[in-house]
């Protein structure tokens, strides 16, 4: 059995916190105008990415803006589109009921109701594709 006395253990433990401390001593503080430097350059390049990152939101969100738009562009224009065609379903229809209400004329009070008839259906139709061209973008 080893027996080990109480100076044995008091020297291992003063040898290794010695140690210790000598290793932590060996980071030197910088001078402070290296210090300066260093952390000048650092704010400079955390600037810089943040810049760039700014930038690059910016564009994104640019981007992205304009793809709405277009969105919005396509959708007023199928809009635009869908009106016309309720609108000229809307003049057929008018003019077919015109036309055979025509037919309870005759002569030239039917011939007369046609030609009224057929007009009112050409307005309708010019005012139709006038409102979609409008419309349009």
């Amino acid at each position: 059995m080893v027996v080990t006395s109480k100076q044995q253990i008091l020297g291992f433990l003063s040898a290794t916190i010695l140690t210790s401390l000598l290793a932590a001593g060996c980071q030197r503080a910088e001078p402070p105008s290296t210090v300066g430097k260093d952390v000048a350059a650092a704010e400079q390049k955390a600037a810089s990415r943040t810049e760039r990152a700014r930038e690059n939101a910016d564009r994104d969100v640019a981007n992205a803006q304009q793809k709405v738009d277009q969105k919005a562009v396509d959708r007023n224009n199928v809009a635009a589109e869908d009106s016309y065609k309720i609108a000229m379903a809307r003049a057929d229809g008018a003019h077919d009921v015109a036309l055979q209400q025509c037919k309870g004329l005759s002569g030239d009070a039917q011939r007369h109701c046609k030609d009224q008839a057929d007009a009112d259906y050409d307005a309708a139709k010019a005012n139709a594709k006038a409102l979609e061209v409008s419309r349009k973008q």
